[in-house]
Parts: structure tokens; C-alpha cells; sequence
């Protein structure tokens, strides 16, 4: 796989990013397919497996760019689909407050721990954005009329959603297998497990025999009268 980079710190930490995102199950790189990538300008599927989500099976192709300024500025982030979501824009951008440059916004009233730092990451802004998809935030909304389909009619709005569902599956690479589950299977079960916790009429002996151990004691008991009689017979002649 080649890459073309840049010489700045944002190329050595976006491998390092990239590299730890590349082992979850609910992102795919395009570049796993083409073979090339552009270490700041990023494309992939993100994938929503979630029962409970409007959105569950869907799987949107989206892009994300970095400065050379990264991690200091915030990325840029927009789904490649159409989404009709109060909080995502015609393009595809995002209204979200972590990828709002740092400090804090008194025209917005956003918090300086709302909005983006240093501290957070590519994983940070992707898994807010998921989070996003089932929790939108209708209050500022980016597409009004998406915003208020979710508040007054929301089974017309999962509909929509269901649509853009079935549209995006599309847009899955042939030779790539869909997850229907991000928890690990389990491992799979030892052989002669039940043999070796089958009741059985024998007891384990660990070397030892509690018929010894009563004669021990017997004996011990012996000896310690013995040793009494001994003192007494002693003390007697005295």
C-alpha cells in the first residue's frame, strides 16, 4: 500500500489513528479496496449496527480532511449520501460541536469543552457522529425541515431514514461481508469439557487417607497421656 504524505506531525499521528480505527468493525476504508491513500484526506464506509437506531444496517460512505495543522485545528467531516437528518446539511456536512474550532463561542454559546481540541482524535469525531445520527440535536438544526419531520412526524422521518437505508447498501463493496454484530463471538468451547465435570462415584485423593490421619492423632493423644503419667510419677517422688 503506498501513501502520500506530508513532512508534519499530523502525518505521524493520522497513521498512528488510522492504524487503531482500521481494527474496528464499523469502519471501512476505501483504501483497503483501491490499494492507495491520501494520509489527510481519508474515505470510508461508516457502518450503524444498532437495533434500536432509525439508521440500523445502514452503511455510509463519508470523507474526512486534515490539515497540516491537525491536531491542533479540527478535521473536516461529510457523509458522500444524502441524508435527510436535522443536524446534516444538503452537502453532507455536519452541524456538531466537536468539529468547531477550539475555544469557546459566546455567539453560539458553545463551551470550550464542546467544541474541539487537541485532545480528541479522528475516533472521537467519527463515533460522536454515530452518536449523532440516533440522538439529533433539533434545537440548531442544519436542515430545518429534516428537524422538524423528527419532531412532529417521526415515523415519516424513520421512513426517510429506512430509504436512505436501502439506498447506501449500494454503495458496499462486493467483497466486503456487512456485520450483523460488533460483540465478539465467544471463544469456542473446549473439548471433553463435560467429561471433566460429569459427576462420579469417586472421590479425588490428593495422596492423603483420613484413616491415617485418625490413627495419627490416635497415637498423638497416646503420647501426650504417656508424658503426663511421666510428670506425675516424677512430682510424686519428690
Amino acid at each position: 500500500m503506498s501513501y502520500r504524505t506530508t513532512a508534519s506531525g499530523a502525518t505521524t499521528r493520522l497513521m498512528s489513528e488510522m492504524k487503531a480505527l482500521r481494527k474496528e468493525k464499523w469502519i471501512h476504508f476505501e483504501d483497503d479496496d483501491s490499494g492507495t491513500l491520501n494520509i489527510l484526506k481519508w474515505r470510508f464506509g461508516l457502518m450503524v449496527i444498532n437495533s434500536d437506531s432509525a439508521f440500523n444496517g445502514g452503511y455510509f460512505r463519508a470523507e474526512m480532511v486534515f490539515s497540516d495543522e491537525y491536531p491542533y485545528q479540527p478535521p473536516k467531516f461529510r457523509f458522500l449520501i444524502p441524508i435527510t437528518h436535522p443536524n446534516i446539511y444538503p452537502d453532507g456536512q455536519l452541524c456538531i460541536s466537536i468539529l468547531h474550532t477550539p475555544g469557546e463561542d459566546l455567539m453560539s454559546g458553545e463551551q470550550a469543552s464542546e467544541r474541539w481540541s487537541p485532545l480528541q482524535g479522528a475516533e472521537s469525531v467519527l463515533r460522536s457522529v454515530l452518536l449523532l445520527l440516533d440522538d439529533p440535536e433539533i434545537n440548531s438544526p442544519a436542515n430545518v425541515d429534516a428537524g422538524v419531520l423528527y419532531r412532529d412526524h417521526r415515523e415519516d422521518y424513520n421512513k426517510k431514514a429506512r430509504e436512505t437505508v436501502e439506498r447506501s447498501k449500494r454503495d458496499i463493496p462486493p467483497d466486503f461481508e456487512m456485520p450483523v454484530s460488533f460483540e465478539e463471538k465467544p471463544p469456542p468451547k473446549a473439548e471433553n469439557d463435560d467429561d471433566f465435570w460429569a459427576e462420579s462415584d469417586e472421590e479425588f485423593d490428593f495422596g492423603g487417607s483420613d484413616t491415617g490421619d485418625d490413627d495419627e492423632m490416635q497415637d498423638f493423644e497416646d503420647e501426650e497421656e504417656g508424658s503426663e503419667d511421666d510428670d506425675d510419677d516424677s512430682n510424686s517422688k519428690q
